[in-house]
């Protein structure tokens, strides 16, 4: 066998599996999709058919109107927006402090903070529930808001500390020499190059929280603050016979999530290569 055969061999043998693995991960999205535009009867039919006859477009309005999934969507994206502006503001702050900036210790407390991605969330859950409790925070959003402000979580500080270190420091001592501050290299230097990795916290935290079920069903009694996991949790309880309304409800849930990593894929991509360029 030559050598331009093997080649040809070889690069036949990846696409194959690059392939097979691509429609193995899209087969659930499209079995969802399909579904949700089907009768519950026209679901389950053996042969599978893949296209609706005909098309049950009343599902997503059927769906979406007999649960309150419009004020779960308001509950969310208060969450949402709060926990987004706390993790990158300050996982920005403190990878930018242990990145750039000399202070006794620095090292120890980083190598602390990456300690605590080896406790698993159980282990703090009770210890963090009964401290919100003491505090009345229950039923309230601030257990699930007030911990993005104080850090944003080790993976995103050590993601962010790892990026800085990928820019020159000759920029921060030139704009030192013109005066300026440790905040306006950050701020006027830093920030700007280091945009493909805020973007990838910022893809990582929305879908987070977006999926985030076991905070929301901790911390949340009252229907009315639902976020939609458990909007759709609920839904399942009381329409599970029902499964073209629950597919619908699911289809529209996931959309925005596979919506936004389209729109950020270039810059997750590049904020993920980049990030292991150097220690």
């Amino acid at each position: 066998m030559s050598i331009s055969t093997a080649r040809l061999l070889h690069r036949f043998a990846v696409y194959f599996i690059l392939i097979a693995g691509s429609i193995a991960m899209v087969f659930p999205f499209a079995w969802l999709l399909r579904s949700s535009l089907m009768s519950t009867a026209q679901i389950f039919i053996f042969p599978p058919e893949w296209i609706p006859r005909p098309f049950e477009w009343r599902n997503y309005s059927d769906a979406l109107t007999v649960v309150p999934f419009f004020r779960y969507f308001l509950n969310t994206m208060t969450i949402e927006l709060s926990v987004v502006a706390g993790v990158v503001m300050t996982s920005t702050m403190a990878g930018y402090s242990f990145a750039r900036l000399k202070w006794p210790g620095r090292n120890l407390v980083f190598g602390l903070i990456l300690s605590t991605l080896m406790l698993p969330y159980a282990v703090t859950l009770i210890p963090t529930f009964v401290l919100w409790k003491s505090l009345g925070a229950i039923n309230t959003y601030w257990p699930l808001i007030v911990p993005a402000w104080f850090g944003g979580g080790a993976f995103n500080i050590f993601l962010l500390r790892q990026f800085f270190n990928t820019i020159p420091k000759d920029l921060d001592e030139a704009a030192y020499m013109d005066g300026a501050n440790p905040l306006t290299v950050l701020w006027r230097i830093l920030i700007p190059l280091c945009t493909p990795a805020l973007i990838v916290i910022l893809i990582f935290t929305f879908i987070g929280t977006w999926n985030d079920f076991l905070g929301p069903l901790i911390y949340l009694s009252d229907s009315n603050k639902f976020t939609l996991a458990l909007g759709l949790a609920s839904f399942r309880g009381m329409y599970n016979a029902q499964w073209g309304y629950l597919m619908a409800a699911s289809t529209a849930i996931v959309a925005p999530i596979i919506f936004l990593f389209f729109i950020g894929q270039r810059y997750f991509i590049e904020g993920i290569t980049l990030t292991g360029i150097k220690g």
